[in-house]
């Protein structure tokens, strides 16, 4: 196998990958709170962490991928208290929990599917998994390292600290927290129920108004959001497994939290390794609903949205994020983005005139050469921009052959189609897309907008509410307005 390295968050250091039980791998990877649907940020993590999944197996690894699904215990501001993120969305819409979790998980899902993820391996949900979290929960404090208060489970951070490097991970110093917890604790309600404001919460009792709850040793509440991976990670890929992955915004507290309450359990560290990485901004701000630039992924494929100048395909999404190291930040920008699209759109091309192009002795082409750069970059910390560099260097090549300029052997050419192929379809996880036909779609709308105009204008109003709710079914949102009607689509 080739030598791949990783940079472990945990280590601070670039690390040769060696899996604990080859040629098995075991990846987890925190999986979205379903409460919203997933914007531009959201891309990131599910993309990078698919070039993963996807470059390990084709280095022959057995890859077992769990990304789970937080449905519940994900408090606002990721804070001990307040209301389930998930639970107050439902609140505000009058639904069931669950419909606001089902209908954003399927919000999801057709994200990855259309950016062309691999499903997971296995996708648990944290509502499915409260015994094997109540059952942590009573190690972690059978073991001294929590507590209950009034009905409510904390982790007792300094009690563990003692013996434990406690911001290890996310290079935070325990009399920062402590300093920084007591002045939030000021501001928020509960905290007298805990024995220190650093403490976090693995299980919390319900007020009456809670509508997720359930019942447990301690009282009828809901586990707290650190303690879900936890348990879902320990039950799928064991005590301690390969790769834990997620955002930077995940360091703390949360990955933090679930290194102290599996070592707390188990007196061993949850995973060999911690990848993480880094945020798309926009104007140098983290993309978030709360300043007002989150680009929702629907308005990206639609180009309606304040930000954008059109409208951009996923794949041009992909190409534009895996243009970026994972670990720097991706700054958006129309112009970035258009760049994308014109090296897409090049690099597929160079994939079918590669087709074309016959095999000529005599060839100095050292295709091998240029299929071990593409491994390299890889096998470094996953850098898939130089990776693509080096497949542009593939492309030029491949320009050249089919302009007579240079030569290659039958061998050589194998070399290129099979390097391009792997690195471009299979590792990378690009495809070629059918380009939309806008100026075809607004004529035939055009038409339809008129028969409708007609039907109603003859008072067939049948025919016209039929026409407006067939267009509704298909993603057209009909605008009737003093100006006269026009469409938008919606999905």
């Amino acid at each position: 196998m080739e030598s791949f390295k990783i940079y472990d968050t945990y280590t601070r250091e670039i690390r040769s990958f060696a899996p604990l039980n080859p040629p098995f791998a075991g990846i987890y990877i925190c999986g979205p709170t379903v409460y919203g649907h997933p914007h531009l940020g959201h891309a990131r993590g599910p993309i990078v962490f698919d070039v993963l999944h996807r470059y390990l197996t084709h280095l022959n690894y057995k890859v077992r991928f769990v990304r789970n699904i937080t449905d519940v215990g994900h408090l606002v501001n990721d804070a001990d208290e307040g209301e389930d993120k998930i639970a107050k969305k439902a609140r505000l819409d009058q639904v069931e929990p669950m419909e606001i979790a089902q209908f954003y998980t399927d919000s999801y899902h057709r994200m990855l599917n259309a950016l062309n993820v691999l499903p997971a391996s296995i996708e648990p949900r944290a509502s499915g998994h409260i015994i094997e979290q109540i059952e942590m929960i009573q190690v972690i404090m059978d073991k001294g390292f929590a507590y209950e208060s009034n009905g409510s489970v904390y982790f007792d951070v300094p009690g563990y600290s003692k013996t434990h490097d406690y911001g290890r991970l996310s290079g935070r110093v325990l009399e920062e927290l402590i300093a920084g917890a007591g002045n939030e604790a000021r501001e928020l309600e509960g905290q007298d129920e805990k024995r220190n404001p650093a403490d976090f919460a693995l299980w919390k009792k319900a007020g009456p108004e809670h509508i997720m709850q359930w019942n447990s040793p301690w009282s009828r509440g809901f586990p707290g959001w650190h303690i879900e991976c936890s348990a879902m990670s320990r039950k799928y890929l064991g005590d301690t497994f390969d790769i834990h992955g997620g955002g930077m915004d995940l360091l703390f507290p949360h990955h933090e939290s679930e290194i102290a309450q599996s070592m707390a359990c188990n007196s061993k560290q949850p995973a060999k390794y911690w990848i993480h990485h880094n945020m798309i901004t926009v104007n140098g701000q983290k993309m978030a609903k709360s300043l007002g630039n989150g680009i929702s992924i629907d308005e990206f494929f639609s180009g309606e949205h304040t930000l954008l100048e059109k409208a951009y395909s996923p794949m041009t999404l992909k190409f534009f994020i895996l243009q970026a190291h994972y670990r720097g930040t991706l700054d958006f920008s129309n112009e970035a983005l258009q760049a994308s699209e014109k090296g897409l759109n090049r690099l597929l091309n160079a994939t079918e005139t590669l087709k074309q192009i016959k095999a000529s002795p005599g060839s100095g082409v050292d295709a091998n050469a240029l299929k071990q750069k593409c491994y390299d970059a890889l096998n470094e910390d996953l850098n898939t921009p130089i990776l693509i560099a080096n497949l542009f260097e593939i492309v030029t090549l491949v320009n050249n052959l089919a302009s007579g300029n240079e030569t290659i052997d039958e061998n050589g050419l194998e070399v290129l189609k099979t390097t391009l192929n792997a690195f471009v379809f299979d590792i990378l996880g690009l495809k070629t897309e059918k380009p939309v036909q806008t100026d075809k779609i607004d004529g035939l709308m055009q038409l339809l907008i008129t028969m409708r105009n007609d039907a109603k204008a003859q008072k067939n109003y049948a025919l016209s509410d039929e026409i407006r709710n067939k267009l509704d079914e298909l993603g057209f949102e009909i605008k009737d307005g003093k100006e006269g009607t026009s469409y938008s689509i919606t999905s």
